[in-house]
């Protein structure tokens, strides 16, 4: 099998060669950075629930701070307070700390190469294939080194400055500087450990604070269009008169570990697939105001692009089903930056302003916090209800076909339980409705009710597939059979008697019309 070839060496790109390495697909990374990103704690990211599985590897797991609460604060007055539970808390870690973590993941895979300080510069597409060129340049006197990499696909995650996006003459519109923040980490104690916050009308204005491990806290302070350089007496300033708000007017001892500012742009490549070459991350899209977050867009690109190329990669590719990693991803990001473009006038607008959004009754400080409580169109998961792979439900439940599947308690058939989301990443999940499932004994699945018939129709669907059986589901009936994409997306809802609705709902998955060859014949 021919290796997917990934340009570039960030979250996205080490994400998604981790990914396709859980489907059984090689990669080959090209890392052309100068070496790993240098410790910054203040350049941290917020990842939400869909993609925190990425903080949980070894080495991110203990720098990532899960937030136990959102406050919104005005004046003093506490008008909004969200208790997170484990399944729906973000997490919150430096960034450098990340990629560092996927770095390690992916030196300690079989199935992913990492080339250090090759940059790409050029590639030709082919028939059936294409060839990636790249150049290592040494800065020690050594002969400049050029290499030749055969693939499948390329995908670019190079960062906003793309080199395969300029190769292919994507044009990339937008905005520059929508909006900019101070931003300061520093080690204190504060009166709400372990809750993120939105606090307006304090002396500095405006501030965003979220926790980091270790009783460190990440400090964001929005800054008027007309300021010029933020100067470090200017931020200690910030830094010093937000405590002292905070406490009382009598600020807590506190070690300044890092400043910056952070400046967000918006935008969205004009196309992210052409033929075997596409776009992801920062290469394809940028955003990051009121709350926006970029590094969690380009792991959603990384989680729904992978099982894609898989399914290319081992069975032959669909243009349907690769034409929807555009149409999805390029849909749901394009949508975020319309709505932030549409909240930006209100939020930060001047005199006079309603502060609604129209017809949606949206307060300022609702639409403040939706982007880092992931709700709203600023903030909520991704739905794909209008994408090409859905199919219509033929079965109730609460979750739309394309949308984001309840994490619930599920169990195998060898009697092992777990939770839904810690079972996406691999193969198609059947999920069946059985109450009383918790009771059964596992050995006596395979023969009783739906299950012999279930269980022999998910080794001959043309995709790998995997049984499981859950006590309920919302909004789901009993022997209800939830196809559950491996990104976490619903694919069909259907009564689970109905084993042909649930081979066609496969085949329409995969993009084809005809029977799909079964996976033990590729």
């Amino acid at each position: 099998m021919l290796p997917v070839i990934i340009v570039g060496a960030g979250p996205t790109g080490l994400a998604l060669a981790l990914a396709l390495a859980g489907h059984d697909v090689p990669s080959v990374v090209l890392d052309g950075s100068d070496g790993p990103p240098a410790p910054r704690p203040a350049r941290s990211l917020v990842l939400a629930p869909d993609v925190a599985r990425w903080s949980t590897l070894p080495g991110a797991h203990r720098e990532s701070a899960t937030w136990s609460a959102w406050r919104t604060v005005h004046r003093g007055r506490e008008v909004e307070h969200h208790a997170f539970g484990p399944e729906d808390a973000p997490r919150h870690l430096p960034q450098h700390v990340l990629e560092a973590t996927l770095r390690e993941a992916v030196t300690r895979h079989e199935l992913v190469r990492l080339i250090r300080g090759h940059r790409l510069t050029d590639f030709e597409q082919r028939d059936g294939d294409l060839l990636a060129h790249s150049v290592f340049r040494p800065t020690d006197g050594r002969r400049e080194e050029n290499r030749q990499w055969r693939g499948g696909y390329l995908v670019g995650c190079d960062g906003a400055r793309s080199t395969v996006r300029k190769l292919l003459g994507v044009p990339f519109p937008g905005r520059t500087g929508v909006e900019r923040y101070a931003v300061a980490a520093l080690r204190t104690e504060l009166p709400w450990p372990g809750e993120a916050g939105l606090h307006r009308g304090l002396s500095v204005g405006e501030v965003t604070v979220r926790p980091l491990t270790g009783g460190r806290w990440r400090l964001d302070w929005p800054l008027p269009p007309d300021e010029g350089l933020v100067t470090p007496e200017a931020l200690l300033r910030r830094v010093a008169g937000t405590l002292t708000d905070w406490h009382d007017g009598e600020p807590p001892p506190y070690e300044l570990l890092d400043t910056g500012v952070h400046i967000c742009h918006q935008r969205l490549a004009r196309s992210w697939r052409v033929d075997r070459v596409f776009l992801a991350g920062d290469a394809a899209h940028l955003l990051g105001a009121l709350g926006t977050q970029q590094v969690t867009e380009g792991l959603r690109d990384a989680q729904n692009l992978a099982w894609k190329l898989a399914v290319a990669s081992h069975l032959g590719a669909t243009e349907s089903l690769l034409d929807s990693y555009q149409t999805e991803r390029r849909g749901a990001v394009g949508g975020r930056l319309r709505a932030v473009d549409q909240a930006l006038p209100l939020v930060r607008g001047r005199g006079g302003l309603a502060g609604r959004l129209p017809g949606r009754g949206r307060s300022r400080a609702a639409l403040l916090g939706d982007g880092h409580l992931g709700r709203g169109a600023l903030g909520g998961p991704p739905e794909y209800v209008t994408g090409p792979l859905g199919t219509a439900a033929t079965a109730a439940a609460t979750t739309r076909v394309g949308a984001r599947v309840t994490d619930v308690a599920v169990t195998a058939l060898d009697g092992s339980r777990a939770r839904l989301r810690d079972r996406l990443g691999g193969p198609l999940l059947l999920v069946l409705t059985a109450p009383g499932a918790r009771v059964w004994d596992a050995r006596h699945w395979l023969s009783a009710g739906l299950m012999p018939e279930l269980a022999a129709v998910a080794e001959t669907l043309g995709l790998p597939a995997e049984l499981l059986v859950t006590e309920e589901y919302p909004g789901a009936g009993a022997h209800t059979v939830l196809l559950v994409r491996p990104d976490g997306h619903l694919a069909a809802c259907l009564p689970g008697a109905h084993t042909e609705l649930l081979r066609e709902a496969v085949r329409h998955l995969r993009g084809v019309d005809r029977p799909a060859e079964p996976a033990g014949e590729r």
